[in-house]
């Protein structure tokens, strides 16, 4: 130690600590606004220790103070002042504190405070390190504190952080502590009021005191994820979610939870009335931020939940998180996979208790937001089980625009069928028009209406749902029951195979196989496919691929009992020429009503040569 004058001592940094201050301004923190949450989050932390005090010391002066945190600034001296009326220092805590690494005031008093009152102290951080962040911005840090201790001396710290630092008894201050950094020329942005704004508002909305700008308070909006349910009222819920969300619209749901295990948790999550990505705006950015104890950690973290719950909103708010030194990421990926699976599992819970409780607002809801369920039935294997239990679609026995739910199907099937069946078509009116539902109608088998190509994508990756196999109607494997009665003037089981072949001939790579169909009623033919690939998915890979030569080979499925292919076989041995032609019309119709034709031009001419025809010209 040397002095400078009877009254100013000069020191050395502890060696660590010049390691430390070199760590923190060139390479610790990402964001140099990070100073503003740190030094915030300190004064918060001494306020909180004065108010622990006043519960344990009745006749403490200045019980009955208002404590909160005050900033300031002054842009001709570009420098930013931070303030609070906590528990101020010592001499010797404020040599300790600011001059030795690892014996920061917070960590000690709380177990002191914890053990001599069995208290709920709320504390976060540790003074030391998240006071040296100062350094990224200030060339030069002042600290003035006077303790809350009777007759304490005020005292005045100062360092350029340089190696050294100075302390200095100072008069005329008043319990608490006060910082004011000089700005470095390149930091000079910090003295703004809108800048300091912005930066409070991110980081430190939710700190438990008051925080001031020049007079005015910032963090108008309570951390209420840290209340009873029972104590925060509707309009409170809805100007937390209008903040957080920067929304004007209510929110459509709001789960608020607590949780002890196997994490101390604190959560408050909105589904919005609308999202932006359904109306066109791009992907849309996940929701949700992570605190500790009412402080900003993470904010809109990709690894704390899945990506389908993107659309989510809110705070998840956990005592039990491993900060790194600079608090700005999580030490153990582990835990934050187990903080992530507790909150699904519980935002599911709860829209299934939505979804039983008012089924009309649910079905509104997943008009709107159903994509991102899907998105999770295929993509989140852990929660691909329940998730399917939320969707919802229209199928051959709801009315247009009502929808069910899988459980609901399986109870409606009859003893005779074995498997889910679902189709997928541009719109209702073109499923139902079509030859896929004929055979399954016919036998009263409910079919699901998939009416977005990524449904085929979602029942594919779900294979089954509470024993049942999900099974396109487009699949030319489907095990049905018999019919009972049989179509009248059928082709003869000799007529067909000849025809078959002929067929087969005829198309060549066109087609897989040509066979006779025990489905068809109305339809003369049926394009199928023999494996688990649906007509959509077939679809969807010859529009990634535009190399593939087309889409796979498909089966074509013959009507014995209809007229036009007992016509097309009569006209081969009569007319071989003509009923080629007929021939292709009836593959192109096939492929054209699955969706399958990718050029039409051949098709329409020889529509046009057939109808001259047919017309007698």
């Amino acid at each position: 130690m040397s002095t400078t004058s009877p009254q100013i001592e000069t020191h050395a940094f502890q060696a660590e600590i010049k390691q430390l201050l070199d760590i923190v301004i060139h390479s610790l923190y990402t964001d140099r606004e990070i100073f503003v949450r740190e030094l915030i989050s300190n004064a918060s932390d001494a306020l909180e220790k004065f108010r622990h005090e006043t519960l344990t010391n009745p006749e403490l002066p200045g019980k009955d103070d208002a404590l909160a945190v005050t900033l300031d600034f002054d842009a001709e001296a570009k420098s930013v002042t931070f303030r609070d009326n906590g528990i101020g220092m010592t001499r010797e805590e404020l040599s300790q504190n600011l001059g030795t690494i690892a014996s920061s005031g917070t960590r000690r008093y709380l177990a002191q405070a914890l053990q001599a009152a069995k208290g709920d102290v709320n504390l976060i951080g540790q003074f030391g390190v998240g006071f040296y962040s100062a350094f990224m911005v200030a060339k030069k840090v002042v600290v003035e504190t006077r303790s809350f201790h009777a007759d304490s001396q005020g005292w005045r710290w100062e360092s350029a952080g340089d190696g050294s630092y100075t302390i200095a008894p100072a008069e005329g201050l008043e319990r608490g502590t006060r910082i004011t950094l000089e700005l470095k020329d390149d930091a000079q942005e910090f003295a703004s009021d809108w800048q300091l704004k912005q930066i409070i508002r991110k980081f430190s909305s939710f700190v438990p005191f008051p925080v001031h700008l020049k007079d005015e308070k910032i963090n108008t909006v309570q951390a209420i994820w840290k209340r009873s349910r029972t104590e925060v009222t509707d309009e409170e819920y809805d100007e937390f979610f209008k903040f957080i969300a920067n929304e004007s619209e209510s929110a459509r749901y709001r789960l608020h939870f607590s949780a002890d295990a196997p994490l101390a948790i604190n959560a408050l999550l909105f589904v919005p009335n609308d999202h932006m990505e359904r109306l066109g705006f791009g992907r849309i950015d996940p929701g949700v931020d992570l605190y500790c104890k009412k402080i900003l950690i993470q904010k809109h973290p990709e690894n704390l939940l899945p990506d389908w719950m993107r659309f989510v909103k809110g705070v998840v708010d956990s005592d039990d998180l491993p900060l790194n030194i600079s608090r700005e990421t999580m030490q153990d990926s582990a835990l934050i996979r187990k903080l992530g699976k507790v909150i699904v599992t519980r935002f599911i819970k709860h829209l299934a208790e939505e979804a039983k409780s008012d089924a009309e607002k649910y079905e509104s809801f997943f008009a709107k937001f159903g994509h991102f369920i899907k998105e999770g039935v295929a993509s989140d294997y852990s929660h691909r089980e329940d998730l399917a239990k939320l969707l919802r679609f229209e199928t051959s026995k709801t009315e247009a625009g009502k929808v069910t739910s899988l459980a609901d199907y399986i109870a409606r099937m009859p003893e005779t069928q074995k498997a889910i069946y679902y189709i997928n078509g541009p719109s209702r009116e073109a499923i139902e028009a079509g030859p896929y539902v004929e055979a399954l109608r016919d036998r009263d088998f409910e079919v699901i209406y998939n009416l977005e190509q990524i449904d085929d994508f979602v029942f594919d990756n779900l294979g089954e749902f509470e024993g049942k196999k999900l099974l396109s109607a487009d699949r030319g494997d489907l095990d049905l029951p018999p019919l009972d009665k049989k179509q009248e003037n059928e082709l003869s089981k000799e007529a067909m195979e000849a025809l078959s072949g002929w067929l087969k001939a005829h198309y060549g790579d066109r087609v897989a196989a040509v066979r006779g169909s025990t489905r068809l009623t109305d339809n003369p033919a049926i394009a199928t496919s023999d494996n688990t690939m649906t007509a959509t998915m077939q679809r969807l890979m010859s529009a990634m691929k535009q190399d593939m030569g087309g889409v796979g080979k498909m089966t074509l499925e013959i009507n014995p009992g209809h007229g036009l292919i007992r016509q097309i076989e009569t006209l081969r041995t009569s007319n071989e020429a003509f009923a080629k032609e007929v021939a292709d019309q009836l593959l192109d119709n096939a492929l054209l009503a699955a969706g399958l034709l990718s050029d039409p031009r051949a098709m329409v001419a020889r529509l046009n040569k057939l109808l001259a025809k047919a017309a007698g010209a």
